[in-house]
């Protein structure tokens, strides 16, 4: 199963890939300022909701993304990032992918006792073009962490990965066009190199999609539609499987280790390029395409 959490909502835009945020214009259309903000109390403590039976809402092996509408490592939120470092670390037995261009921030908001890494966390830096990626990616592969990605998402420029890569730390790399208003163009030959790049290093690749505009051989291609898109993107063929990630998660009630939660995707999602790392019927609040 695959969910989202966020503890908290808004952000301030901090380089390129902030320009044309999706949050800041879905925001927009409810009337709402995306720089406003604060604490989601609903949600906050999501991790640790029971329903009647006393189970956990969100079950063993899930993996949940963090801070999608906002940024986990935000200077405004480190009031309350203790109390969900607690929720994470009580929740041994769920995959919290964080993702963050406060790369610079971490170190000093770890806690205390973080010591190299919990297995349950993965953690990635957003990466949006050369510049980014070698000011933010050296930074997070310093950095105690077990597990470790980049998320190239909106790819708004050619990114050389081959250095970055040779170390062996970085897991996966997922790589997606922009979208919403203002959207700027992402080239298939961008793509193409990053998954080049993966392959010659075996690191998991996947192209999510292509992005409201997308250049292939000198033809732009207009395709607003995200489901459209992911379609696309899954059509390139620009996916690797690279070396197996081993994720040791643990049951907190019996102590062993147990595997992610198998997929309850839906038929509609056969076409969807998140499949492979979704866990999400399509439609349903934490699908992708909800984004």
């Amino acid at each position: 199963m695959s969910d989202i959490w966020n503890p908290w909502h808004g952000c301030k835009k901090v380089s390129p890939g902030c320009q044309n945020c999706y949050m800041y214009y879905l925001d927009s259309q409810r009337g709402k300022d995306g720089a406003l903000i604060y604490k989601v109390q609903s949600s906050f403590d999501r991790p640790l909701k029971r329903n009647r039976r006393g189970d956990y809402v969100i079950p063993s092996g899930s993996t949940i993304r963090v801070c999608m509408t906002s940024d986990f490592f935000l200077e405004e939120a480190d009031e309350w990032r203790d109390e969900v470092w607690k929720m994470i670390e009580k929740r041994s037995d769920v995959l919290f992918y964080l993702l963050t261009k406060r790369i610079e921030r971490v170190k000093d908001c770890l806690p205390e006792n973080w010591g190299d890494g919990w297995e349950n966390v993965w953690m990635n830096v957003s990466a949006e073009n050369q510049k980014m990626a070698d000011r933010r990616i050296p930074v997070l592969m310093d950095l105690p962490f077990k597990h470790r990605g980049i998320m190239a998402a909106p790819l708004i420029g050619a990114i050389d990965l081959t250095q970055h890569l040779a170390s062996g730390k970085i897991e996966r790399v997922i790589v997606g066009g922009e979208n919403y208003d203002g959207a700027r163009e992402c080239h298939y030959e961008w793509v193409q190199s990053m998954h080049q790049a993966c392959v010659d290093h075996q690191v998991n690749f996947e192209f999510i999609e292509t992005g409201n505009h997308f250049v292939k051989n000198g033809r732009t291609y207009e395709i607003l539609d995200k489901r459209k898109q992911q379609e696309q993107a899954k059509k390139s063929g620009l996916f690797h499987e690279g070396r197996a990630v081993s994720l040791h998660l643990t049951e907190v009630a019996q102590g062993e280790s147990l595997p992610l939660f198998q997929t309850d995707a839906a038929s509609l999602c056969d076409s969807c390029a998140y499949r492979k790392f979704c866990g999400t019927e399509s439609g349903r609040p934490s699908c992708m395409l909800s984004l």
